[in-house]
């Protein structure tokens, strides 16, 4: 388990004692690194690069900063008020629960399959003899099941840290052996917008690292022990590695798509595919030993997004009905201002540390919801209806984060020093617009 914590925000402490930021204390951000970049998120940055060069790498560093201000933001509201996230959109109304509950039950019945069968990809290029993909994928869910059924946080932390190894080794010596260009490489980290670019710049600067699992940071992060604003340096520190080590990835994958793909006008498949495509044309050029290691990164980024949704969306769907049970029993209001409005709250946080909704039925509930039932989405296409819902609820849900955050943390619910700045407000007012352009574009390419 995790470090013990200093002084508890919510004891009235003027001037808490601040930890020092330490390496030694990184995990969270490593969870959300492995989790938050998922197989589309590495065509999608690949296709600007084979489409555009080099020219839209500014936009891909412009996101890792969007990201950090959201997660940054999503931490400090834990530490500060010593409640969970789900506890703050309680207190805008019961909007946000009907938002919620419905968001989470259909998301994660596509994802369940979605993520399973990304997983399953890369298993079958590597063993093109083994069993079919559909087989592939009900192993990799079932996996994914155990692991986090039968582990609690800080193992599930050190796996994630080996994912995220595997991914940064492999993808960074791919980028290295297709010899970037340097100088066209810094040129791109100049504003620029070629014609028919607008709307792959505007997916790069929001799409890439991470959406629910943005708003599961705050839960590792209280699950890791930090449960006060005694450390508030150090979930500061290991949220800019978390971004950083993702704007590796993102630069790493243009430079593949701008070197290997643009300069030879190769297209890749759309969706997960493209990246069995990109194995194909690795292995062309550089031969088996590359395109097999490129494998392995791909399954080591797929499976370790579905683990982190697994462990991370379960937590939250916990605090969610905890919540909810304890309002019914009398404990808690359903709105306030004040951050200290809600009895219990800072029991709830310190029950995440404890590993309490770990353990917890509605957790492994919802882990079966996210394994069990997508298993049918397997053997079917998926239902026009659903996948019109799914794409909808999560076109939505990153302007939602981003617009309550900035709602919750310039209010009196959370104590006054540890409110939004300028830069935080000027950061998260633009993810906010940038997210609802998005969202209508998203909404806009759906297939009514």
């Amino acid at each position: 388990m995790a470090e013990t914590t200093g002084s508890d925000a919510a004891t009235g402490d003027a001037a808490p004692r601040m930890r020092k930021a330490s390496w030694k204390y990184v995990g969270p951000g490593i969870v959300v690194a492995a989790t938050g970049v998922g197989a589309g998120d590495l065509v999608a940055t690949l296709i600007a690069g084979s489409k555009f060069g080099y020219t839209l790498l500014w936009a891909a560093i412009i996101g890792c900063l969007v990201k950090i201000s959201l997660a940054e933001a999503t931490g400090r509201w834990h530490l500060a008020t010593g409640r969970t996230l789900f506890e703050g959109w309680r207190s805008l109304g019961q909007w946000t629960t009907w938002y919620f509950a419905i968001y989470v039950v259909v998301w994660g019945f596509v994802y369940g399959a979605t993520a399973m069968s990304s997983s399953a990809l890369p298993l079958v290029a590597l063993f093109p003899d083994g069993p079919s993909l559909k087989v592939w994928a009900i192993l990799c869910g079932l996996l994914g099941l155990a692991f986090v059924w039968f582990n609690r946080y800080a193992v599930f932390e050190k796996a994630m840290t080996i994912v995220i190894g595997m991914k940064f080794l492999i993808v960074v010596y791919v980028a290295i052996r297709v010899a970037p260009d340097l100088g066209n490489a810094f040129a791109g980290l100049v504003p620029a917008l070629p014609d028919g670019s607008l709307l792959y710049t505007l997916g790069l600067i929001g799409g890439v690292g991470g959406t629910i699992t943005m708003a599961a940071y705050g839960y590792w992060v209280n699950s890791k022990g930090w449960t006060d604003i005694s450390w508030l340096k150090v979930m500061r520190l290991d949220n800019r590695v978390a971004y950083i080590t993702t704007g590796i990835f993102v630069v790493a994958m243009m430079i593949i798509g701008a070197e290997l793909l643009h300069s030879t006008n190769i297209a890749l498949t759309s969706g997960d595919r493209g990246l069995i495509d990109l194995g194909d044309v690795l292995e062309d050029k550089f031969g088996a030993v590359t395109a097999n290691l490129f494998l392995i990164g791909f399954f080591a980024t797929s499976f370790g997004a579905l683990m982190g949704v697994w462990h991370g969306v379960s937590l939250m769907f916990a605090d969610f009905v905890e919540r909810l049970r304890r309002e019914r029993a009398g404990g808690a209001p359903e709105t306030g201002e004040s951050t200290g409005g809600t009895p219990g709250a800072d029991e709830m946080v310190k029950e995440v540390a404890a590993g309490k909704r770990e353990k917890s039925v509605p957790f492994r509930a919802y882990l079966l919801w996210l394994t069990f039932p997508p298993m049918g989405l397997l053997f079917l296409d998926q239902p026009f209806g659903l996948v019109v819902a799914y794409g909808v609820l999560g076109a939505f849900f990153m302007p939602f984060l981003a617009l309550t955050l900035l709602w919750l943390l310039n209010s009196s619910r959370t104590p006054k020093e540890w409110r939004n700045g300028l830069l935080s407000n000027v950061m998260l007012a633009a993810a906010g617009l940038l997210f609802l352009i998005l969202c209508v574009q998203q909404v806009r390419d759906l297939p009514w």
